[in-house]
């Protein structure tokens, strides 16, 4: 199996299960009001929420949903073209659309499915200055998904200009070994054929 199908193929389940296991359960176990449940010693906290906007609660409209679900359609249509023009070994560009992809598709899902919005049910975590909102599995797949996009495309980027700086480096190398050879033959010019003819031949 080809590399890319094979870690499309592994991240898009996995992602998938948890995210639709994971809301199954927050569903099922934090619905009932003064039922709380934490995470990392109450580092985490498990509130049970519908988000019909986008990250951090962003909306468009009292129905955000048909803004967001031609939104994520055409986004991930857009996945779609960078993952065919991947690279078959470019296994940090490859995984970070896979988490992306996943995770939209995941959020999608309650979108589509009913108008109560999207399961929500990690958090907030009380980050001191500002509560962090609360999120979901698909959550951090599309966050850190876009974050290895981001590093993919800054590799490329830093990638792009060092070969454009040794390709300027080689062409003015090859420049100026032109421009010296040149100089090192304007020493040793032929003499004017005129001058050869003029000369007097030995004996004559």
């Amino acid at each position: 199996m080809r590399p890319k199908l094979l870690i499309f193929g592994v991240t898009f389940p996995v992602i998938m299960a948890l995210d639709v296991v994971t809301k199954r359960w927050a569903l099922r176990e934090l619905a009932s009001l003064g039922h709380g449940h934490e995470l990392l010693g109450g580092l985490v906290p498990l509130t049970l929420a519908f988000n019909k906007g986008a990250a951090f609660g962003m909306r468009v409209g009292e129905d955000s949903r048909w803004f967001f679900i031609p939104v994520t359609i055409l986004a991930l249509i857009l996945l779609a073209v960078l993952y065919k023009q991947a690279e078959q070994r470019d296994f940090l560009r490859i995984s970070a659309i896979s988490l992306v992809v996943s995770g939209a598709i995941g959020n999608l899902y309650d979108r589509v499915r009913w108008d109560r919005g999207v399961v929500d049910f990690l958090g907030p975590v009380d980050l001191g200055l500002w509560d962090f909102p609360i999120f979901n599995v698909a959550d951090m797949a599309i966050t850190c998904g876009a974050i290895l996009l981001a590093i993919s495309f800054w590799i490329e980027e830093q990638q792009e200009r060092a070969k454009e700086a040794a390709a300027s480096s080689a062409g003015a190398e090859a420049e100026a070994e032109e421009v010296s050879g040149e100089e090192d033959g304007s020493g040793t010019e032929a003499p004017p054929e005129d001058a050869a003819a003029e000369s007097p031949k030995p004996g004559g």
